[in-house]
């Protein structure tokens, strides 16, 4: 793993236990899936790069509108073939509906694990297991600089 790779697990680690808060990014306090990287992006670089609006529960569905997915394009980089500890991971959570749902890639290899938010749960660790990867349209990385 490189220090950078090593610096965004550790630090969505740091958020495991946090409550589920829509619309929330505050470690311990409450975030939701989203609310997460924004948390890591701003203990990585700073500031949030664009304000994030105002979302429902099922934002960008009855508008069939891929929001989340164009907004991952505009801030991270596409990630290389292979995945690696410290990926974003964006997930389609039923097929035909919008990708709408964020993890972290925590661990690969013979257990591989990622970290995520979801209504109902607090920020957990979860096994990368063959549905939630079946689920995975889109990777990216935390840009190296900004």
């Amino acid at each position: 793993m490189t220090p950078h790779q090593d610096r965004i697990v550790t630090e969505a680690r740091a958020w495991i236990g946090t409550p589920y808060r829509h619309q929330a990014s505050c470690r311990g306090a409450g975030t939701d899936c989203l609310g997460l990287l924004r948390g890591i992006w701003r203990a990585l670089y700073g500031a949030e790069p664009e304000p994030v609006p105002p979302y429902s529960m099922d934002w960008s569905e009855p508008a069939r509108d891929e929001v989340l997915w164009r907004a991952a394009r505009r801030h991270l980089a596409p990630a290389p073939t292979q995945m690696a500890p410290g990926d974003v991971l964006l997930f389609r959570m039923r097929d035909g509906s919008v990708a709408k749902h964020l993890g972290l890639v925590a661990q690969i290899g013979a257990a591989p694990s990622f970290i995520h938010a979801y209504s109902g749960h607090a920020v957990v660790e979860s096994p990368l297991s063959t549905p939630w990867q079946r689920r995975i349209v889109a990777r990216f990385t935390f840009p190296e600089e900004t």
